[in-house]
């Protein structure tokens, strides 16, 4: 099952860098329907959409919110560490702000734990000022 999941996270990371963060349904395949979904920015830093989600499709608007948002550069994946149920991403992004062009060249960490093949956490770990200085007008 650890290479099963562990196939899919590399897809999906590829497919969201490919189509430039337009990938949000493959993100949504993965997840179970609760979650517990969580980002350092938790909806501060000039990124409401970054609040605590529970649900997939909670997920869904906080994907919208920062695709709506923010356009990708690119989505680098450096390694997955995996062990147990436990999958860590350890990559790059960066984005530009559609509100003031500014762009975010941020290291990445994701976290995700998985039960019965989806994922039922998640945490994101990047560079909030670099997040705050980019969306502030």
């Amino acid at each position: 099952m650890k290479n099963d999941i562990l196939n899919r996270l590399r897809a999906a990371y590829q497919a969201w860098h490919d189509s430039k963060g337009g990938s949000i349904d493959t993100w949504l395949a993965l997840i179970a329907d609760e979650i517990d979904f969580r980002s350092l920015a938790d909806g501060g830093h000039n990124a409401p959409w970054s609040k605590r989600r529970r649900t997939r499709e909670d997920v869904r608007h906080y994907l919208t919110g920062l695709t709506a948002e923010f356009e990708m550069i690119h989505f680098n994946v450096d390694r997955f560490v995996c062990e147990d149920d436990t999958v860590v991403m350890i990559g790059q992004t960066a984005w530009t702000s559609r509100r003031t062009g500014r762009k975010v060249y941020t290291p990445k960490v994701d976290i995700w734990r998985f039960r019965n093949g989806l994922a039922v956490e998640y945490s994101e770990y990047f560079d909030t000022a670099r997040l705050a200085d980019a969306t502030r007008a």
